[in-house]
């Protein structure tokens, strides 16, 4: 072999090992019939109404996971009962809080692809609080509070900053249905990052003001998802639910 191409050889070898991750993520998905959908912070499952009657309608099975938010635990263990429960190829999509539990619920065989909504995406073992803390906070939180070990948002802060671009009185419904999570749960590392072995597509929030939309499009990147961006509030999923169930769909192997 000529010096040159040894060169070119070892260049192209190196610049394999360091963009693994977005190789295996950029893998075309397996034709899924199944969707998982799993809720973030002060949310349930309602809040993917409008994605679940698209989805529906085009001919996917699609199931809600009704999230505890007590722990990644046992969120991940709501999750895998109902991974267990289809019956092949499944997409996993997870909303905010829920990039956590799909990046460690991901690692099932029966999950054929990922699908990031707003949400976070930590590595396994990763402090995300540290890294979240590297961008500005967001307003959300300045209106937390606090009883008996859970924490929900104020009526204001959750129609002013969690669903700013969400009809009125749909925010309030979802405000009524809104579940509080365990003050450690935000704290809490996981062991596994599904993102790095499955193909991985991300929806980042440019209106956020919930999740920093630069620490979105950082995670995003890092996981070399495909990305597309919406001029949304955090809840895209219902602002946005043609753009997000198109995405999950193309996550599937179908056409939207």
């Amino acid at each position: 072999m000529k010096p040159m191409n040894k060169l070119c050889l070892i260049a192209a070898s190196l610049l394999m090992l360091g963009t693994g991750s977005a190789m295996a993520a950029n893998i075309a998905p397996v034709k899924a019939n199944n969707v998982v959908l799993v809720h973030g912070s002060w949310a349930d499952g309602s809040s993917w109404s409008e994605v679940i009657t698209r989805l529906q309608a085009a001919g996917l099975h699609v199931t809600a996971v009704q999230n505890p938010l007590t722990s990644v635990a046992n969120d991940v263990a709501a999750t895998q009962r109902v991974l267990d429960q289809q019956d092949g190829p499944t997409v996993l999509v997870g909303h905010s809080y829920a990039g956590t539990v799909v990046s460690e619920a991901g690692v099932d065989p029966k999950v054929s692809s990922l699908v990031y909504v707003a949400a976070r995406a930590p590595d396994a073992g990763e402090d995300f609080v540290a890294l979240s803390g590297k961008y500005p906070t967001m307003p959300v939180r300045a209106g937390t509070e606090e009883h008996d070990g859970y924490v929900s948002l104020k009526q204001d802060a959750f129609l002013k900053y969690f669903a700013s671009d969400v009809p009125h009185d749909k925010a309030m419904e979802l405000f009524a249905v809104q579940q509080p999570i365990a003050k450690t749960l935000f704290g809490e590392r996981t062991t596994a990052a599904a993102w790095h072995t499955k193909p991985s597509w991300y929806a980042v929030s440019s209106l956020d003001q919930t999740i920093n939309p630069d620490l979105e499009r950082f995670l995003a990147k890092r996981m070399g998802a495909t990305t597309i961006e919406l001029p949304s509030s955090h809840l895209s999923l219902v602002s946005h639910s043609k753009e997000i169930a198109d995405l999950i769909l193309e996550a599937s192997g179908r056409q939207p």
